[in-house]
C-alpha cells in the first residue's frame, strides 16, 4: 500500500545518544551524547525515558515552538507496553498515539503522522522513538549480567532517542510518500540473527514501493534499511536480485552499518539495531545532507522483528516487516 503526500514537510529533527554511538563515526551528527548507559538515573529502563524526554526539549527547542503548538505526539519504543516512550513524553501533555512495530516503528510514526497532516486534520506532529542496549538486552535475550557470548550475526541494541517534527508549513524537504509493509514469515527461529530474519521483508517493501511509483532504484541518490547488519545487507542486497531482479549496489546502506565502526566496535558485531538505530542515521546524517543538498532523494526503510521472548520460548517464527517513506529536497 502506497500513498503519495501533497503538503507534508520536516520542519527538524533531534537525536541524543549514549557512548557507544558516540564513539562511532556519526558523532558530529547527533545533538547530545552520553558518556555512561544510565545518564543520572538508577535503572536502564528510566535511562531510556531520559533519552526521550531530552530529544523532546530538543526538538521544541530547534523548532523554536512551544509545546501548545504541537497537535499530537507519535512514539514507541521496546520496552513491555512501549513504558519508556509514555513516561518520557508525560509532561509535554498533548495527544498522543503510542504506536509499536519493533525496529519499524520510526517509518511507521512518520506514515502515519503523514496521513493526517496530509488529510489537513493536523498542522504539527512529533514522531519520537528510542531504544537502550541494556533495557533491550535484558528483555528480549539473555540477562546482561550473564556475559553470555553472540555469534557474529548478533546486532547490537543501540541507545538513542530520535524525534522529527512534521508539519503542513513549507520547508526545504518534503515527505513525498510512504509504502505500508507486510508481515512476512521465512521461518527464522534465531534471535542472534535478525539480518536474516528482516532482510525478505525489506525486499518485499523496496520492490513494492519502486513498483507502485513506477521508479527504478537509480531514481534515489540513496536507499537505507533500518538495521539489517552486515550480513543481512549481503543477503536483502541477493534477496533483489533474484526474487525482484533489483540492483541496489550502487545506491544502498544499511543503518545498523553505518552507526558504528565495525572494524574497531567489536562489542557491536555484525552492526546496530533497536528502533533508534535507523532514527539516529537518519535524523542525524541524513537530514544533513538533505538540508545541506549533498542528496536530494532518500528511501528510508525501517526493518522490524516481530517477536517476544514468549514466542521463541513457544517454538514460533519470528516474523518480520519493513515499511518505506521517501523525503524529497524541494
Amino acid at each position: 500500500m502506497t500513498f503519495k503526500y501533497k503538503n507534508v514537510y520536516v520542519k527538524d529533527t533531534s537525536t541524543v545518544t549514549g557512548p557507544y554511538e558516540k564513539d562511532g563515526p556519526l558523532e558530529k551528527y547527533f545533538d547530545k551524547c552520553y558518556k555512561d548507559l544510565y545518564f543520572g538515573t538508577d535503572s536502564w529502563e528510566k535511562a531510556e525515558q531520559k533519552l526521550v524526554e531530552d530529544s523532546m526539549k530538543i526538538i521544541l527547542r530547534k523548532t523554536k515552538l512551544e509545546k501548545d503548538d504541537i497537535d499530537l505526539v507519535i512514539g514507541g519504543d521496546l520496552l513491555n507496553q512501549i513504558t519508556a516512550t509514555t513516561y518520557g513524553i508525560k509532561d509535554v501533555g498533548k495527544s498522543y498515539l503510542g504506536v509499536y512495530n519493533a525496529c519499524a516503528t520510526s517509518i511507521e510514526e512518520i506514515i502515519i503522522a503523514s496521513s493526517l497532516i496530509d488529510s489537513k486534520r493536523l498542522k504539527k506532529v512529533i514522531c519520537t522513538t528510542s531504544s537502550h542496549n541494556m533495557s533491550s538486552e535484558k528483555q528480549f535475550r539473555n540477562p546482561t549480567e550473564y556475559g553470555a557470548p553472540k555469534p557474529n550475526t548478533a546486532t547490537f541494541t543501540a541507545t538513542g532517542a530520535a524525534s522529527i517534527l512534521l508539519t503542513d508549513e513549507k520547508t526545504d524537504i518534503k515527505v513525498e510518500s510512504s509504502t505500508i509493509g507486510k508481515i512476512m514469515d521465512y521461518d527464522q527461529t534465531d534471535v542472534n540473527n535478525m539480518g536474516a530474519v528482516m532482510a525478505p521483508a525489506a525486499a518485499y517493501t523496496i520492490n513494492k514501493h519502486l513498483t507502485d511509483m513506477n521508479r527504478q532504484p537509480d531514481y534515489y541518490d540513496l536507499i537505507l534499511t533500518g538495521d539489517l547488519g552486515i550480513y543481512g545487507r549481503n543477503i536483502l542486497i541477493e534477496y533483489l536480485k533474484e526474487e525482484y531482479k533489483l540492483d541496489i549496489m550502487d545506491n544502498y546502506n544499511d543503518c545498523g552499518v553505518m552507526l558504528y565502526d565495525l572494524n574497531k566496535q567489536e562489542e557491536v558485531k555484525a552492526g546496530g539495531s533497536g528502533p533508534v538505530c535507523s532514527a539516529l542515521v537518519n535524523y542525524g546524517f541524513v537530514m544533513n545532507k538533505l538540508k545541506n543538498k549533498e542528496i536530494k532523494k532518500v528511501l528510508l526503510v525501517a526493518t522490524g522483528a516481530l517477536f517476544s521472548p514468549t514466542s521463541v520460548f513457544q517454538g514460533q517464527h519470528i516474523l518480520s516487516i519493513a515499511h518505506a517513506v521517501s523525503l524529497e529536497v524541494e
